[in-house]
This record gives structure tokens, sequence and C-alpha cells, in this order.
């Protein structure tokens, strides 16, 4: 139960509207973060195109590898109410069951490549409050794994994107029981 009054789907702009619209005719309601950004429109639009842009759209990152940095920042942020929505996204964009849970394990657990469990030690580590302290060499070493600058902000854009969207549901108390 959020820490503030949520608006319902009659409160909310008519372009918020449009878009939760089909959200409601497919599941009947609206989770507890599109109600949290639907208090303010230009926090909603910005916030969806921060989805759109990283996430939902093929970029040169894999979804897989996208979700695990899903999953693995959020869980380092105690985020319960993320890590349980990406569990069934990731398992709707082809990851197993096992998959998820090796991801929710630990890098360590992840049958994956050493570069890309590298790109995720290096996405967890950027998710923390000390990441000033990363240097170039830091860069470069995921750069000699074969990864791309434009990929390595890729990845750093999402895992800052999963701060963000954390940050918004743990403060509003968002998933929390009671």
């Amino acid at each position: 139960m959020a820490y503030i009054d949520l608006p319902n789907f009659e409160d909310m702009d008519p372009e918020i509207q449009e878009l939760a619209r089909p959200i409601m005719e497919k599941t009947g309601s609206l989770g507890e973060i599109f109600r949290l950004l639907a208090v303010r429109k230009d926090v909603y639009f910005a916030t969806d195109s921060m989805v759109q842009k990283y996430l939902l759209e093929k970029t040169e990152l894999p979804y897989r590898t996208k979700e695990a940095i899903a999953l693995l920042v959020s869980k380092e942020n105690g985020c319960k109410m993320c890590v349980d929505v990406h569990k069934k996204i990731a398992k709707m964009l082809g990851m197993s069951e096992d998959e998820v849970q090796r991801v929710l394990e630990g890098i360590d657990a992840m049958e994956v490549e050493e570069s890309e469990k590298e790109l995720l030690r290096f996405c967890v580590r950027a998710s923390k409050k000390d990441n000033y302290k990363m240097t170039q060499e830091d860069i470069d070493a995921i750069r000699s794994l074969g990864y791309t600058d434009s990929q390595i902000l890729e990845a750093v854009a999402i895992t800052g994107y999963f701060n963000y969207i954390n940050t918004l549901s743990n403060v509003f108390g968002l998933g929390q029981e009671g």
C-alpha cells in the first residue's frame, strides 16, 4: 500500500488515461508504479520515454542482458516490487524460470559468458552510492571484453533507470503489504 494517495483511472490526465485504458482492459487493474507516475503528467511521460527507449525497443544489448540488469539492480536496491515485476517480464521475453532464478542467486550462478558476467558486475557496481570511484580503468576493462562505448553507455543508462525507478518504488512504499 503506497504511502501517498494514488490516482484512480478516472482521476488521471486524459493522455495518461488513453495509455492506461488498454492495460485496464487486458489486466483489469493498473500497477502501483503506473498510478504513482500518473500523479504528474511530466514525470509519467519522461519515465515512459525511458522505458520505451531502454527496455522495450530492440537495442544493442539483448533483452536477456537488460532484464538481468533490471533484476540485479532491483535486488541490490531492495525493491521487491521491481524484482517481482521483472521476473515476469524476463519470462515473457524468453528467459526460463531457471535462468531467472540463477540471476536472483547472483552473477556467479548465471550460465552466461564470463564477459557478460563482468558487464553485469560493472552495472551492479555502477548502481552503488560510491560509483563516483569508478575510473577509466573500469571502462577499459569492460571495453577489453568486446563491449563498445555505446553498449557500455546503454548498460549504465539502464542501471541508472533502475536506480531511479527503485527509488520511487521504495520511497513511496509501493508493493508493501498493509
